[in-house]
């Protein structure tokens, strides 16, 4: 699909009017401003791209002029590319003004290829989007047909008979090889396809030959598709636009009972769901929500979109409808027949639904779970996943917790607060420490336990070995405290910190 005027077509967007006004787009070039996109209007006066602004402006001095965005217009393609997505997942990127869809197998859906080919283009037109669409049994070919063809279908087998009269830049060159063979006396495509390739490969390139292959199908060309493609898809197109959320959430409903069956058959369950939902203007949304554990239960399925949207907000106006939604299965995971126990319920299923749900809403980033790390430095020892993630790290890698570690305080602060301290001898546990300009007296203490720092945890090269306390003052206080460093066999003076509190 070749959107013709793109770049310009964006800018009339913003201003539509009923006559279009001649319309230039220009940018710098070996520094001169040049033209680069023109809307019909300006061709019809006959203007022509890369030719220089002082010239189009001393023939025409009321010209509308913009500068080139080329960031602009790679959003403009990009969204055209997820609108496109409704007729296939294979779309593929060919900048800076074409997309590559690969409809094999579903035009059927849409009337036939005929259809399909007249379809895209209004549809298209009716959001003010010139586009002209090519059909071929190559993707090289169908460049060529939305390029350089009169009609937009190429017949099966017919690409040869096709492709041999057009130019040469029908095959994708770069201007310059389009140049060197003009001067060479090549134009047409006929005039090399016969030609020992060899000679033609030495003179104008590999690239060239690729190109010439590509087009005639001798070579396959893969589609990189912008969107990974579903395990699992299920959709439903409307008549009239959907918009409120009751017919939404209704859809999800009906869609995840298809999306169940389609998983059931084959023994999976989802890890990660997608809706698509497609505006009737051509703007899509798209909505994400992640599994604990594989799900395939349409009503859990439903309450997690339930969620999703009542975050979004405005940022999913639905606007003059939704006239096509789709479910898809982005993750599966092999999912068994669990028998049901009959003692009670199994709360660790519903934890993991709550997880799923509270994950949806506020998002999986938020909602952390706490894990052990397999580490003896305290504020390494455990760390903060995303809940929805615990279950695979505890799966690939269970660690068990010693039984007989000396007990850790309830609360452990991020970074240790450095206090004063004063010990009877210099090794032993502390006997009044200030915390924050307040003393305290030690009324008991327990330790050390010392905790040899790893070698690469010191920027400086230095590791020193801290030596744990466990210490209640005469105010009923109970704190973990260390020292840092030994006296006489650590460089510098150990110094003395809280690292957390038991109650």
């Amino acid at each position: 699909m070749w959107l013709k005027r793109l770049s310009t077509d964006r800018v009339e967007r913003r201003s539509p009017a009923s006559d279009k006004a001649p319309l230039i787009i220009v940018e710098p070039v070996k520094s001169a401003l040049r033209i680069c996109a023109l809307n019909d209007a300006a061709a019809a006066l006959g203007l022509k791209m890369a030719m220089p602004l002082a010239d189009a402006r001393a023939m025409y001095p009321s010209l509308q002029v913009e500068n080139a965005d080329l960031q602009s217009d790679r959003s403009l393609l990009e969204a055209v590319a997820d609108w496109c997505d409704r007729y296939t997942p294979l779309v593929g990127l060919d900048p800076p003004d074409g997309l590559i869809l690969d409809v094999s197998g579903c035009a059927h859906l849409f009337g036939g290829e005929r259809a399909l080919a007249e379809d895209i283009p209004s549809r298209l037109a009716r959001q003010g989007l010139q586009a002209e669409v090519g059909l071929a049994d190559t993707a090289g070919c169908a460049w060529a047909a939305a390029r350089y063809g009169e009609t937009p279908l190429v017949p099966k087998d017919a690409t040869r008979d096709f492709l041999l009269p057009l130019p040469l830049a029908a095959l994708r060159l770069d201007g310059k090889i389009v140049s060197a063979l003009a001067q060479a006396g090549l134009k047409r495509i006929a005039d090399v396809v016969e030609r020992p390739r060899a000679p033609l490969a030495a003179r104008f390139g590999q690239e060239f030959i690729r190109r010439l292959d590509q087009a005639f199908g001798r070579e396959d060309e893969s589609i990189t598709p912008r969107l990974p493609l579903p395990s699992y898809v299920v959709e439903r197109r409307f008549p009239d636009p959907i918009a409120r959320e009751e017919d939404l959430l209704g859809t999800i409903e009906q869609l995840a009972h298809e999306l169940g069956r389609l998983l059931e058959r084959c023994g999976e369950g989802a890890l990660l769901l997608q809706v698509a939902l497609f505006r009737a203007d051509g703007k899509v949304y798209r909505l994400d929500a992640g599994t604990g554990e594989p799900l395939r239960d349409p009503g859990r399925i439903k309450r997690l979109f339930m969620e999703r949207l009542a975050t979004t907000g405005d940022e999913c106006d639905p606007g003059f409808g939704y006239d096509m939604v789709r479910l898809s299965a982005l993750m599966c995971e092999r999912l068994d027949p669990a028998q049901c126990g009959l003692a009670g319920q199994d709360h660790q299923t519903e934890l993991a639904y709550l997880v799923d749900r509270l994950s949806a809403r506020f998002g999986s980033r938020r909602l952390t779970r706490l894990i052990p790390r397999d580490t003896h430095i305290p504020e390494f020892a455990v760390t903060a996943i995303p809940a929805q993630a615990a279950r695979d790290v505890f799966a690939a890698d269970p660690i068990e917790q010693d039984s007989l570690a000396p007990v850790r305080p309830v609360r452990l602060f991020a970074h240790p607060e450095p206090i004063e301290a004063v010990a009877e001898v210099p090794d032993g546990p502390p006997v009044r420490f200030r915390w924050r300009h307040v003393l305290h007296e030690v009324a008991a203490a327990e330790g050390p336990e010392r905790i040899a720092m790893e070698w690469w945890r010191d920027a400086e090269g230095h590791a020193l070995t801290r030596d744990y306390f466990r210490v209640e003052s005469k105010e009923g206080a109970r704190a973990w405290l260390y020292r840092e460093g030994l006296y006489g066999r650590e460089p510098g003076n150990p110094r003395w910190f809280l690292h957390g509190l038991f109650a």
